[in-house]
């Protein structure tokens, strides 16, 4: 088993791609960090393997964390997992030796591609370390394992949607007393309005959430949004 830590300041978001990881044969969740601090102690007790870590940190960033690991001697394989995008810290990823970054947000789907891949490579180095490296060929094998195909959509969701967005939302849905707005849905799950109220449009069209309006003082209605039960 390859054992992962997950690491992201979103004790919500962090629980959802664990979940992701346990879907995966082969990997298994060792342990969860949401700061910089709790993902060093965790590396330093040892017994992991992959750590899929977030940039954004309430302590330090990501990539702070890497060099940090580095420094003391942690050859941990990184995965980034987060929101930024840009690309001076995907170079700065890559030069720290992330094997993968993973753009938030994402499907499923791209995740047990990377998770895929990676688990290649781990088999690929084993045989190949086995008996030392002899040539090009061989080289070229162990970098051919991180290939990995272009993520796709998960079927159902519109271009733009991804699961653990998704599965958030529909979360915070499912344990709610009441109907909730596309405002309190975004203060629920730390996502803009503009974000929350296009996911639960989706979902109030594919029949997972029902639709009433409340009516002010202002004379515009409040779209209002209800689990319904399967």
């Amino acid at each position: 088993m390859i054992d992962v830590l997950v690491v992201d300041d979103d004790f919500r978001v962090a629980e959802i791609n664990a979940k992701y990881v346990g879907k995966v044969p082969g990997f298994r969740v060792a342990a969860r960090a949401h700061s910089a601090a709790q993902a060093l102690t965790a590396v330093e007790r040892g017994a992991i393997d992959l750590v899929l870590l977030d940039h954004y940190l309430p302590d330090r960033t990501g990539l702070q964390l890497v060099h940090r690991m580095r420094e003391q001697g942690h050859g941990t394989d990184v995965i980034m997992i987060t929101a930024a995008g840009d690309v001076t810290t995907v170079q700065a990823a890559m030069r720290l030796g992330a094997l993968h970054y993973l753009v938030k947000p994402f499907t499923f789907a791209a995740l047990r591609t990377r998770l895929d891949s990676y688990a290649a490579l781990r088999r690929t180095v084993d045989r190949v370390g086995g008996r030392g490296i002899t040539g090009q060929e061989q080289v070229d094998r162990i970098f051919g394992a991180l290939r990995t195909a272009p993520a796709t959509t998960a079927p159902g969701l519109p271009s733009g949607h991804s699961e653990p967005t998704t599965d958030l939302i529909c979360a915070v849905l499912h344990r709610a007393s009441q109907p909730l707005s596309a405002h309190e849905v975004a203060a629920e799950t730390g996502l803009s309005r503009s974000t929350a109220q296009r996911y639960l449009r989706h979902l109030e069209q594919a029949g997972r959430l029902s639709l009433t309006l409340r009516y002010g003082d202002t004379g515009r209605p409040e779209h209002r949004y209800a689990w319904v039960a399967p």
